[in-house]
């Protein structure tokens, strides 16, 4: 009988969708069956919603939740404390009826909400393994519980961060998971002639990963200004997709893209990506070798994101106005190689994943180690 899985996502952000995929894709690929649940969702269908607008009204006000984040989330104060038992008293039983209907070998978290809930069931089913997968570098208090059995981060700092709270936790420091695709992403070459790029013009791709920050729109109309091809991503965002079509009327240089599954292609195509401090799109940029532009705005685990990223190097900073947008770009694309080499360098992460819910008896297929390489 195949083994099965839940992963716990969040809706909040793509980059919990995106990790859930790389790591179901996985899993699937040894032969397991996998089904998502979204956190938020499990918060029933009027708190789901409303926690979705709280969250999104937050982040509108400049320091709002920053203060959250730095003052009570990360140092897990009381106020923490209250928020945590308030979504883990629905989200625990939502899911517990979820999987008495069906059961489940293995709970992923990749969400904090989820992440609480799965540990608190965690003594009802000891034979179920239960693994968070935190992608930023700070793990808060609302991802650390007793009753997970390993913790899996993607940085020394994460992996202090949750050894501040559960001092003898397991944890695997592991490469950040990305889809197949952008390992095996074509050469810029090859991109360039499928989208339409001259070879040698400068290029960048901008990419709205489901948040809503910064001028994307004026900031994709002064980089065409200034001679770059811009390959724009409005992601779900329909207004700002409309508004990208009508401004390509005007310019060739910039190519408008809705939701897309082409990100891999659009990256190699870019000689930069400037996008928010997002773990994912962090990660799927540096495995197709391009560097990185961060808009300083995403707040809270954003910050310390920001910082990793620029840590890490190949990757710049910029504030969030159109021109401090441009100015950054064109700087940065004066010190890019070009053509971009097809270089990955970033490695891979399924060995590391493998090898870690091996710590927890969790086995997976080794076979799978050969495929992905």
């Amino acid at each position: 009988m195949a083994r099965r899985a839940v992963l716990l996502t969040g809706s909040l952000g793509l980059g919990h969708n995106m990790l859930s995929r790389s790591c179901a894709g996985l899993l699937e690929r040894c032969g397991w069956e996998t089904r998502l649940l979204d956190s938020m969702s499990l918060l029933g269908r009027r708190s789901g919603p409303a926690g979705e607008r709280v969250f999104g009204r937050l982040l509108t006000v400049p320091g709002l939740y920053d203060g959250l984040h730095f003052a009570h989330l990360r140092t897990g104060s009381p106020v923490a404390t209250m928020l945590d038992r308030s979504a883990s008293a629905r989200v625990t039983p939502a899911l517990r009826a979820s999987l008495d209907t069906e059961p489940a070998d293995l709970v992923l978290s990749i969400f904090a909400t989820g992440a609480t809930a799965a540990a608190r069931l965690k003594a009802e089913a000891p034979a179920r393994r239960t693994v968070v997968l935190c992608p930023d570098v700070d793990a808060h208090r609302l991802w650390v519980s007793e009753g997970t059995d390993l913790f899996l981060v993607t940085s020394q700092a994460a992996e202090a961060s949750v050894r501040r709270f559960l001092p003898r936790a397991l944890v695997s420091v592991i490469p950040p998971p990305v889809r197949p695709e952008f390992y095996s992403a074509p050469s810029q070459q090859d991109a360039r002639a499928a989208l339409n790029v001259p070879p040698a013009a400068s290029c960048v791709l901008v990419i709205d990963s489901g948040w809503g920050f910064g001028p994307l729109v004026k900031s994709v109309a002064a980089l065409a200004a200034a001679g770059v091809h811009v390959l724009a991503v409005a992601g779900r965002r329909k207004p700002v997709e409309r508004q990208l079509r009508l401004l390509a009327r005007s310019s060739q240089l910039v190519h408008p893209f809705g939701f897309t599954d082409r990100a891999p292609e659009l990256m190699a195509a870019a000689d930069v990506v400037i996008a928010l401090p997002g773990a994912s799109t962090c990660a799927e940029a540096r495995v197709v070798g391009r560097s990185l532009l961060l808009l300083d705005v995403m707040p809270g685990h954003g910050r310390g994101n920001l910082l990793h990223e620029l840590e890490l190097g190949r990757a710049g900073v910029c504030g969030t106005t159109a021109a401090a947008v441009t100015a950054a770009a064109t700087a940065m694309l004066e010190q890019v190689p070009r053509p971009a080499p097809k270089n990955f360098s970033a490695p891979r992460w399924e060995p590391a994943f493998v090898s870690a819910l091996g710590r927890i008896g969790v086995d997976l297929d080794p076979r799978e180690l050969a495929k992905a390489g």
